[in-house]
């Protein structure tokens, strides 16, 4: 439980870093984001997930 809890801390800082940076860019990214087709989008989606597994995988 401990280790969700802190992977869940580490992320709310890592997606923390951008808007307390550079709003200006959160707010550009979202528009880009917003204006992208559903399949691009779902497609980013995946690809994150994916990367986030095997990075985990690699680490444990």
């Amino acid at each position: 439980m401990t280790e969700l809890l802190t992977a869940l801390a580490l992320m709310l800082v890592l997606e923390g870093i951008l808007p307390f940076l550079s709003p200006d860019a959160l707010r550009r990214v979202i528009r880009q984001m917003a204006a992208m087709n559903t399949r691009s989008l779902r497609l980013s989606g995946l690809f994150s997930m994916l990367t986030g597994l095997l990075l985990l995988y690699l680490v444990r």
